[in-house]
């Protein structure tokens, strides 16, 4: 399995970038990668705003951390068009049968829902708390190759709406859990500290 970790925005509610804002010893950006240790030979992080920052976090994070999976930082040229554009082009990375795809602000998931999740069969997974929707969801082959023909200008719940989708309720409200705004990161600090 692979990953696709999303991580082009501008952070523009968040009034800081929040990829490399602290949550406890790690990074929001390395919370959100740690997830896939032991079950991704590879962590593909899309870059676009700021993509200097995301590539330093990366090395860093090489350096502090002996993960089983390589990392691969590649730009989205076009990250200003949207998110869609980032997923088009980490999914052009994407050389596994199955693939994870997470927003990178989304570091509360416990890794116990993201092996659920792995396990779990189906073209469209997606973990869910209180029969809310929430990341990562894994994707097949053919939901990736359907992501690549269509029309950047489109958006995934377009795509997404041509598949059965796998719902997965997890007693995890990790999942739903964002960094967006100030609030949301003083909530994922609570978190962080509790756990």
């Amino acid at each position: 399995m692979e990953a696709i970790v999303l991580a082009a925005g501008y952070s523009s509610r968040a009034n800081a970038f929040k990829m490399t804002l602290k949550l406890g010893q790690m990074t929001v950006l390395e919370h959100t990668i740690s997830k896939f240790e032991g079950l991704c030979s590879r962590v593909i992080v899309v870059a676009g705003f700021k993509v200097e920052l995301i590539q330093e976090e990366i090395a860093k994070i090489c350096n502090e951390n002996a993960f089983s999976f390589k990392i691969k930082v590649v730009y989205n040229e076009n990250f200003n068009q949207g998110m869609f554009t980032s997923i088009q082009r980490g999914c052009k990375e994407v050389n596994a049968p199955n693939f994870f795809l997470t927003p990178g602000d989304c570091p509360l998931v416990k890794k116990e829902t993201v092996q659920l999740i792995a396990k779990h069969k189906g073209n469209v997974v997606i973990p869910s708390f209180n029969y809310k929707g929430g990341h990562p969801i894994k994707l097949s082959s053919e939901v990736k190759q359907k992501i690549l023909e269509t029309n950047p200008e489109s958006n995934l719940r377009v795509v997404l709406g041509g598949y059965e989708k796998e719902y997965l309720n997890v007693d995890d409200p990790g999942v739903i859990m964002d960094v967006d705004t100030p609030a949301d990161y003083q909530k994922a600090i609570d978190v962080v500290k509790m756990n």
